[in-house]
């Protein structure tokens, strides 16, 4: 099998991990609170990615520059994690109040937000990202907003979401080249899953029981998405263009909707799908158009979606 096939077809599988990710999300929230669920999905990916870190520096040829502890990892890796706790705190409670699939759609408008957000940092932006736009616009109409030109609860955070996960991928994309990026996602997954169970001892009431009843979830978005999710695509990446690794991510909100069907009986009505097909359109013109540090927007998207992201 060829080497680009191959690692298409496994970030194909990050993808469907990732979607059905959000299934996950909402099935774990029956049996304990948004931020008891991330914390001890944080927690559990990060030290799921600790061995990989090992690995690497054994294959590497030179001594990695920047460890965990360096001023410069603590600083892009706590910020990077506070931000990280903002959108994955948006996505776990707008949950409560949308579908799997919804939400799926809705978190990937980053796509399209991200080089627009980078036109305030003096970065250029293709026609083809403003058509995007508009087009993932008009989709977000036909699938969140009502005929009384309301939004709902659950949509409107996950809206805010994506300009939260944007903004965290602009600020990734800033990384000096000396920051081992896996290094610094296991700090931000730690900063993030600690974040949440500070909030979440005080709000929440979580006991033994509360936890065996959501361990499966809890794992699927702990381990699967985000350790066995994030080794696929750093394999799969070292043979995948850039580009096509992105737009094959992106389909993760299309197995957010097929999960959402398999296993929550989430059923989109044709006002919905009309608009979800939109805003895939609308992504898709977002990967296609050239950009500064393509590269980022593949790498992040393993980092923001436990999720979904992330």
């Amino acid at each position: 099998m060829p080497a680009n096939l191959r690692a298409n077809l496994l970030l194909l599988l990050t993808a469907t991990i990732w979607g059905f990710a959000f299934v996950a999300q909402r099935i774990g929230m029956d049996f304990v609170g948004p931020f008891t669920f991330n914390a001890a999905r944080f927690f559990i990916g990060a030290t799921v990615l600790l061995p990989l870190v090992v690995f690497f520096d054994r294959q590497a040829k030179q001594p990695a520059k920047v460890g965990f502890f360096d001023p410069l990892m603590l600083r892009n890796g706590i910020i990077a994690g506070v931000l990280l706790f903002s959108g994955a705190t948006l996505q776990q409670v707008g949950l409560q109040y949308t579908t799997a699939g919804k939400a799926g759609f809705i978190t990937g408008l980053y796509v399209v937000i991200v080089p627009i957000m980078g036109i305030f940092m003096r970065q250029r932006t293709n026609g083809l990202v403003w058509m995007g736009a508009i087009l993932a616009a008009i989709g977000m109409y036909f699938l969140s907003v009502t005929n009384d030109f309301t939004i709902g609860r659950g949509d409107l955070l996950m809206l805010i979401g994506a300009f939260v996960w944007a903004g965290h991928v602009q600020w990734i994309g800033r990384f000096p080249a000396i920051i081992d990026p896996l290094k610094v996602s296991i700090l931000q997954f730690y900063i993030c899953g600690l974040l949440s169970l500070i909030v979440a001892i005080p709000m929440e009431t979580t006991t033994i029981s509360d936890l065996s009843g959501g361990l499966l979830p809890i794992l699927y978005a702990g381990l699967l998405s985000t350790g066995v999710g994030y080794t696929l695509q750093v394999v799969a990446q070292r043979d995948a263009h850039p580009a096509a690794a992105a737009i094959i991510l992106s389909l993760e909100a299309v197995f957010a909707v097929i999960g959402g069907y398999l296993f929550l009986t989430e059923l989109l009505l044709g006002r919905d799908l009309f608009g979800c097909a939109l805003m895939m359109m609308g992504m898709l013109l977002a990967q296609f158009a050239p950009q500064q540090k393509k590269e980022t927007t593949a790498f992040t998207a393993v980092v923001i979606r436990e999720e979904g992201r992330e």
